[in-house]
């Protein structure tokens, strides 16, 4: 990634072409349910281990999917900002069938 996006709405298609690998797509998918796992658990119980175990799903699930899968570096390396709400834009458009788990 050499450009410097600066907006949500330039960067997220680019962020789309960081992850066509069905299983880099599928390990982000279940690392973020984790991550609302996480949170919901920290919610009910209170205990402070669950925010600390939710970046680790997040980061964890999503970094082995580019290192193993897509074979590049996470976009939030160079922007955490716009990766961190792709994530979530990509999460939510995964769930909700706007996209698919094979890019295409």
């Amino acid at each position: 990634m050499s450009a410097k996006y600066t907006s949500f709405a330039e960067f997220y298609p680019f962020y789309l072409t960081e992850h066509r690998n069905r299983t880099c797509r599928q390990l982000h998918f279940i690392g973020s349910t984790l991550v609302l796992v996480c949170l919901v658990s920290f919610f009910i119980t209170g205990a402070g281990m669950w925010l600390i175990a939710a970046p680790i799903c997040g980061y964890g699930f999503a970094w082995i999917g580019h290192f193993g899968f897509e074979k590049n570096k996470p976009a939030s390396f160079k922007q955490p900002l716009y990766s961190f709400m792709g994530d979530w834009v990509m999460y939510w458009q995964l769930l909700t069938g706007k996209i698919g788990f094979q890019a295409g």
